[in-house]
């Protein structure tokens, strides 16, 4: 491969990296990804997320393959040493404004063979496994990427006009652009525990269980299937080899399950983190997912953060890629994401805070009293930080839910890879700069631009508002907006 160029290299193949190179090569942007592991990992490492991610996941056309090895996660509860209802986060069984089911459970190695598997239609996608980054070289107009075959050790260089580390929390491109993690704060480590259940045990849980104590911290996950997990706060002087014996080991377990019950597939030691990276970028070398930021594991947010990132840069490398390199473009990815992220980091600091029985039950500011008295949670839905836009427009950064047109074609899936224009006006489409959807195609927009209070929206490519308007020169506004986005 010494003499081919790629567009872009993606460093990483796991659920962000395999999702950013779905939504590039739907872009005609070619993609080379290095990935230093032979297979894929086949034992569970992420297990949720959201109604947002699966959104992302119809756009790339995999939802009907993956749909069928999901569960519909019904929420947590935070319970006390005594049994007692702190906080309930319910995730009813219905379908959000993005299209889906608030929130999902998954078995990680059946989210990345499909993801593998969709990429295997696109010509312009080459994977590499065995491959080691070790130099990259910052160039005006490419980057020089160098790697390793580790079976081989054969030596490899190429340019690409820019190189993406989705290569997780020890991520080698964050240590070559010299990107210092800010700490939030939050630091423990938790033994993860995954089994598969011999026989049917009905007296386990059907949802999540947050155990809060201040002696041993738990977590409790009904997954996918027979799999369940147990989550278990270590102290400051247990060792893994400690805790990990037989004995203590079932010791703990014995609250719920027995050896005759379940088959331990896995335990290991996780340190739990919240932390991000100062800077995401250094010229054409961007991080993403966990090697941007660390998001302790109470939301089940740290997977879905890093497709929310894939989702927001993948747009516009395609367009640096396709009408020349966007500087000013390319500087929102960071400025847009960071706030967001650090909304769920923060909160899911605070839950840990509950959980390990040091603070109060607000762990957001969408906590309420019910009238009988119980504490319920809903979901936050960060708006995107500042960036492109105009931050005056109060719609911009908010997601735009999923619709259809009157071939009932989803929107998301036909037009992923540019802006689009919606209005409920009849308008004459060939006026306009970009691909328009009017009261003709869609009857019931209206309503939904009802709920913007405007009479048309821009859509970006990523399916948040860029912007709004009730002008009555919709040609001037579209022209503006896309102005504003492609120079």
């Amino acid at each position: 491969m010494n003499n081919l160029d790629f567009d872009v290299v993606i460093v990483g193949l796991g659920p962000t990296g395999g999702t950013l190179a779905n939504l590039l090569a739907m872009n005609n942007v070619s993609v080379l990804i290095l990935e230093k592991e032979a297979n894929i990992y086949n034992l569970p490492r992420a297990v949720h997320f959201d109604d947002e991610i699966m959104r992302v996941f119809q756009t790339i056309g995999i939802t009907k393959s993956l749909s069928k090895k999901l569960i519909i996660n019904k929420g947590t509860k935070f319970i006390d040493d005594n049994g007692e209802l702190l906080l309930d986060w319910p995730r009813p069984k219905k379908i959000t404004e993005n299209g889906w089911y608030p929130s999902y459970r998954f078995h990680q190695p059946d989210l990345e063979r499909s993801l593998r598997y969709n990429l295997k239609k696109y010509k312009n996608v080459a994977t590499v496994q065995n491959a080691q980054v070790y130099k990259t070289v910052n160039k005006k107009n490419y980057v020089e990427v160098n790697y390793k075959n580790t079976k081989t050790n054969k030596i490899y260089s190429l340019k690409s006009k820019y190189i993406i580390g989705c290569d997780g929390a020890n991520s080698f491109l964050r240590n070559e652009i010299n990107s210092e993690m800010e700490n939030l704060g939050f630091e423990q480590r938790w033994a993860v525990i995954d089994v598969i259940l011999k026989r049917k045990k009905k007296d386990l849980p059907d949802r999540t269980i947050q155990y809060c104590s201040q002696f041993r911290p738990a977590t409790y996950c009904r997954n996918v299937g027979k799999r369940r997990r147990w989550e278990i706060a270590l102290k400051d002087n247990e060792s893994s080899n400690t805790f990990f014996k037989e004995k203590s080991l079932w010791k703990f377990l014995s609250r719920w399950v027995t050896p005759d019950d379940v088959h331990i597939e896995r335990k290991t030691i996780y340190k739990f983190q919240s932390a991000i990276a100062k800077k995401w970028r250094k010229g054409r070398i961007f991080l993403v997912g966990d090697a941007a930021h660390l998001t302790p594991p109470f939301m089940g947010q740290g997977m879905c953060a890093g497709i929310r990132d894939a989702s927001n840069l993948a747009w516009k490398i395609s367009i640096s890629c396709q009408k020349g390199h966007n500087e000013q473009l390319l500087d929102t990815y960071q400025s847009e994401r960071v706030s967001n992220v650090r909304d769920y980091i923060k909160t899911a600091m605070k839950m840990g805070e509950l959980l390990n029985s040091i603070g109060g039950s607000k762990v957001s500011d969408t906590v309420f009293i019910q009238p009988d008295g119980s504490i319920k949670m809903n979901t936050i839905k960060p708006k995107l930080g500042k960036g492109l836009g105009n931050p005056k427009d109060s719609n911009r950064g908010k997601i735009f839910p999923s619709f259809k047109n009157e071939l009932e074609k989803d929107i998301d899936v036909l037009y992923s890879c540019e802006p689009i224009l919606i209005t409920n006006r009849k308008v004459n489409k060939k006026e306009f700069p970009i691909k328009t959807f009017d009261i003709k195609d869609i009857p019931k927009i209206d309503m939904i631009l009802k709920k913007f209070k405007s009479n048309a929206l821009i859509l970006r490519p990523d399916r948040y508002v860029f912007a709004s308007s009730n002008e009555k020169d919709l040609v001037k506004f579209s022209k503006s907006s896309i102005d504003q986005i492609y120079n």
